[in-house]
């Protein structure tokens, strides 16, 4: 079968210049996408900014032959998402794919999470994603053509100690990513998001000893293929690293139905509750809720 091309999609990659985005931006770029490499510049808690890195990385793509443009601003306002997709829009006069990959860290216990902590992790990760994908949206409607893959993390959708606050910002963006292919359904929009495990500037100190076994490369092919127009799937979340790619859903046990329940049928028939045998895994909240209106008979 024929290599996965490109040839004439725009791309936004935030976060790009380093780590998990410089390897998207790459990637396409190689493939034919005209990229826009947005990266604030900034340290790994956030503060800073500077040119340098999204610049390297748009030379890299054009000694490779590729081409691309270098934005500088951030995602954590409506108006650096918005000046971001005006960059597409000006150089290319159109949008057709967002990789949501803009990230900072600020850990600390939960006892210790103040809005210092809290709010920039919301700003950059969630919001951010809004911020960048809301106007590229009404481009990629008119267009009937969109593919969206949103950056979550296995510290959202599984937990993990010290990351309350990039946690609730990683799992939400899973239910963005949920809505927007519900939404983007009937446009030929699709938008699905992975859950990486990579060494980066944010995660080298953490990985330890194995981190040199998961490299961001060894991601990139999941995004590329779900950014690609071939995908046929929406609303998934996929864990990548290393090599091993899985899915990750949310699935529904088949539970109990009691018209009497009390507290007491709860205490007394939660094994079957949370029995996994024969659950299902529901597309969207109208799937989920036939299955508690089937139950109900």
């Amino acid at each position: 079968m024929a290599d996965l091309g490109f040839d004439g999609k725009v791309a936004i990659i935030t976060g790009a210049g380093g780590g998990l985005g410089r390897a998207h931006a790459l990637d396409l770029a190689r493939r034919g996408a005209l990229v826009v490499v947005n990266d604030l510049g900034g340290s790994v808690d956030g503060t800073g900014s500077g040119t340098t890195a999204a610049q390297a990385v748009v030379d890299e793509i054009a000694a490779a032959g590729g081409e691309a443009v270098a934005n500088y601003d951030s995602v954590a306002t409506p108006e650096g998402g918005r000046a971001i997709v005006q960059t597409a829009l000006d150089t290319w006069g159109r949008v057709d794919i967002i990789v949501n990959n803009a990230g900072i860290l600020r850990d600390a216990s939960f006892k210790n999470m103040d809005a210092d902590k809290v709010n920039p992790v919301l700003d950059v990760h969630l919001r951010g994603a809004f911020n960048v994908t809301q106007p590229a949206w009404e481009t990629m409607r008119e267009q009937g053509y969109g593919r969206i893959v949103n950056t979550s993390s296995g510290a959202g959708v599984f937990g993990n100690f010290g990351q309350t606050n990039y946690g609730a910002a990683k799992m939400g963006l899973v239910g963005l990513t949920r809505v927007l292919a519900v939404e983007g359904a009937k446009s030929n929009i699709k938008a699905n998001a992975i859950a990486p495990v990579a060494k980066t500037r944010m995660t080298e100190d953490i990985l330890g000893p194995v981190a040199d076994k998961l490299l961001p490369e060894m991601v990139t092919p999941v995004v590329a293929f779900l950014a690609h127009e071939t995908c046929p799937v929406s609303g998934e979340v996929y864990s990548v690293g290393g090599g091993r790619v899985a899915r990750v859903f949310i699935g529904v046990t088949a539970g109990i139905t009691d018209t009497a329940l009390t507290a007491e049928t709860v205490r007394d028939r939660f094994d079957e509750i949370q029995d996994e045998e024969g659950y299902e895994v529901p597309a969207n909240l109208n799937e989920e809720l036939m299955l508690a209106l089937k139950s109900l008979g």
